[in-house]
């Protein structure tokens, strides 16, 4: 008994229809269809075919990892699919660089144009100071007849305010040097930002990472998404004491999907399709520490 025919023997036993199935599992109906006839080649990617076959035989009550050994020669292998989204991705690196020159060029005309008006507005500054500086004659000022009166009172008033001069200065000296030390201490105190470490990069077609983070405050909020609404992945997500978070196909209906992590040590993700998936801690998203060219793979996020 191959293993569409075994999965569809298994649900009719259970009592389950089609359309039970396709509500439990987030697999349209055509896909479970298609595989209870065998025909996985109308699933949308070989990928798909293991994760969708281990969410069915979940729902009605196989063992879903002992179903696939005993199967696996039936099912495609996904080294396939690995290549040809190498090749799809060199492509868009290709086509973005592309872009990005032509976008360069189309905006040096832009640039010399402002340069021209700041050019311009400097000129015209520099002609209109002139002109006031010499309109301003030196010899035409009046000259003031200074008169000193000799008076004990006069030499008093001197001395008060030169010492309330001299005062006051020391006050200044003494307010701008706090200023300064209030600069420096300001400063020599720079802002604590999210800090990401790498502790263990995965190996293998499904290699299992370990990241640390540090520096994220008081508050951890973990958040996931696709990156584009065509886009569709298998996401599991399980925190750090084993609790399931979330464990279906991750499409653009079900992003994105945010926990608050405060209380957790760590938190694992088990990403099938990771080039449409983004993680991000606290607004801040975190790189997969292997290439993304190996489509499946597993992270587990330690917060120190």
């Amino acid at each position: 008994m191959d293993v569409g025919a075994k999965l569809k023997e298994a649900r009719l036993s259970s009592g389950v229809s089609l359309d039970s199935l396709q509500e439990t599992t987030k697999i349209q109906k055509r896909y479970l269809v298609a595989i209870e006839e065998g025909n996985l080649h109308i699933l949308p990617g070989k990928f798909y075919a293991r994760a969708f076959i281990k969410e069915y035989a979940t729902a009605v009550g196989l063992d879903p990892n002992e179903l696939l050994e005993e199967h696996r020669e039936e099912l495609p292998s996904t080294e396939e699919e690995n290549v040809q989204y190498t090749r799809i991705q060199r492509t868009r690196r290709e086509n973005n660089s592309n872009d990005k020159g032509s976008r360069i060029s189309s905006s040096i005309p832009s640039i010399i144009v402002v340069l021209l008006v700041i050019g311009i507005i400097i000129v015209a500054w520099l002609f209109i100071r002139a002109n006031s500086s010499d309109a301003t004659d030196p010899s035409e000022e009046p000259q003031e007849n200074n008169v000193i009166i000799e008076d004990g009172t006069n030499d008093s008033n001197t001395d008060s305010g030169e010492g309330t001069s001299n005062e006051g200065e020391e006050e200044n000296n003494e307010e701008n040097g706090d200023a300064a030390e209030d600069n420096n201490e300001s400063e020599d105190s720079p802002s604590e930002e999210l800090s990401v470490e790498v502790i263990e990069e995965g190996t293998g077609s499904s290699p299992n990472s370990v990241i640390g983070v540090s520096n994220y405050g008081d508050e951890v909020t973990v958040s996931v998404d696709v990156t584009g609404d065509g886009e569709e992945s298998w996401l599991e997500v399980t925190s750090g004491s084993g609790e399931s978070l979330f464990s279906s196909v991750f499409n653009a209906e079900a992003a994105p999907q945010e926990w608050d992590a405060s209380d957790f040590d760590s938190i694992s993700l088990n990403v099938g399709y990771a080039p449409a998936v983004t993680i991000s801690i606290n607004g801040t998203e975190i790189e997969y520490p292997v290439d993304m060219s190996t489509v499946h793979q597993k992270l587990e996020i330690q917060f120190n």
